[in-house]
């Protein structure tokens, strides 16, 4: 099987890639650039936030099995979620998964559905009643930890460790030595990396005895991990492991078992690990998208392999609005810059919104798309998630110098 947007090829569950031409340029790429760029006229470099760009090579085999998968006769879609089928995909998946981040055999995986937003009601209805006072700490640093922390307000005492800011204030993630947690919470959650605000951890959090829950719905799987360290992780798929549809739970045995009576039965894990995931019709095909992105991981050379690109990726953006004088700007304090979601402002802190409506519309016009901060923020916003590779990004920043160098003033 051939693949052609971006020169990639699949043989013998192998990949790698072809030269490709960029431009007037004619480049070769080496093995680990997984999504080299070829543009044609009708190509595009997809940076949206979510859903998200995936793997070429991944889309192809989907569109292969379409209408007959493992000859079968049918699409994945018409599987029996209790079929043998179906549960040699989940198996592998998950198995791949456990391989992917050394997962410790005490912790169960769960494949589920209502997004990373479920969770934030999912989380305190199965772990506030761990401990009796039915309270748990929240390390609030942007959009999405800010909305959990306000949903779980309905079920327990939620206490906010950080001085509450405005949104124009999640610039920045305070010393740990500030914080106020609580010895005796249920638990402690935070936001592994922030979308819209570009705030990304760089460290994992000291809670001590108490459990650690993060959302890493958009940075899982982009860097390596201590999962022993974490009581709770969870990821909707659509930014780095799959399509819309599936969320991926990692959780450790004891915390299972403990749901308050008030939990709807789709949402308890010890009802979900009980029946593998399948106490009610699964999202199959988002699982098998998400199958197809951990084999395409494993052949990369693993998350070791999508933590370098990252680091690539990020820092050829970064280098750029540091050296660019002013021109572009990333609000970001550097100690907590996103190397998933890079929010930048043009010709000044605040911005200049006809300019940066221009950038828009000419790297719309240089099939560079999804490019818009969120509506809340504005500006601009550069997702490089695992499927976007490095030479993609380079395209971008190469455009980034060419638009800033005609409009500099």
């Amino acid at each position: 099987m051939q693949a052609t947007r971006f020169g990639l090829c699949f043989q013998k569950s192998k990949w790698w890639s072809r030269s490709q031409q960029v431009g007037r340029k004619v480049v070769w790429t080496c093995p680990r650039d997984h999504n080299a760029s070829k543009m044609t006229s009708n190509q595009v470099i997809n940076f949206s936030p979510g859903p998200a760009k995936l793997p070429q090579v991944v889309l192809e085999r989907a569109q292969k099995e379409m209408m007959n998968y493992n000859n079968t006769g049918v699409s994945v879609m018409e599987l029996s979620h209790r079929s043998a089928d179906f549960t040699k995909i989940i198996t592998k998946t998950e198995n791949n998964l456990r391989k992917l981040l050394s997962i410790p055999d005490n912790y169960k995986v769960l494949f589920l559905q209502g997004g990373g937003t479920g969770q934030f009601s999912a989380i305190p209805l199965n772990l506030l009643s761990h401990k009796p006072d039915l309270a748990a700490d929240y390390i609030v640093t942007g959009s999405w930890s800010a909305k959990a922390a306000q949903e779980a307000q309905k079920y327990g005492k939620i206490r906010q460790v950080l001085p509450k800011q405005s949104p124009a204030k999640y610039t920045d993630i305070p010393n740990q030595s500030t914080w106020d947690l609580n010895p005796d919470a249920s638990y402690v959650y935070y936001c592994a990396n922030e979308t819209i605000h570009g705030v990304e951890f760089q460290f994992i959090p000291d809670t001590g005895d108490v459990p650690l829950v993060a959302d890493m719905s958009s940075n899982i799987l982009t860097r390596q991990l201590d999962i022993s360290k974490f009581g709770v992780i969870f990821a909707g798929a659509q930014k780095n492991i799959g399509c819309a549809g599936v969320t991926l739970v990692i959780i450790r045995d004891d915390l299972i078992g403990h749901a308050l009576p008030t939990c709807p039965i789709i949402f308890d894990f010890k009802v979900q690990v009980g029946n593998n995931s399948l106490y009610n019709t699964p999202p199959t095909y988002s699982i098998y998208i998400m199958g197809l992105v951990f084999d395409w991981i494993l052949e990369q050379g693993g998350v070791e392999e999508m933590e370098k690109a990252a680091v690539t990726k990020s820092s050829a953006v970064y280098d750029l609005i540091d050296q660019s004088q002013g021109f572009y700007v990333c609000p970001l304090s550097k100690g907590c810059r996103s190397r998933m979601n890079i929010p930048v402002r043009i010709g000044a802190p605040g911005g200049d919104e006809a300019l940066e409506k221009k950038f828009l519309q000419e790297a719309e016009a240089n099939r560079l798309i999804s490019l818009k901060g969120h509506r809340s923020v504005g500006g601009l916003r550069i997702s490089l998630y695992n499927a976007v590779s490095v030479s993609e990004t380079q395209v971008l920043v190469d455009f980034m110098k060419a638009f800033m160098a005609r409009y500099r003033q």
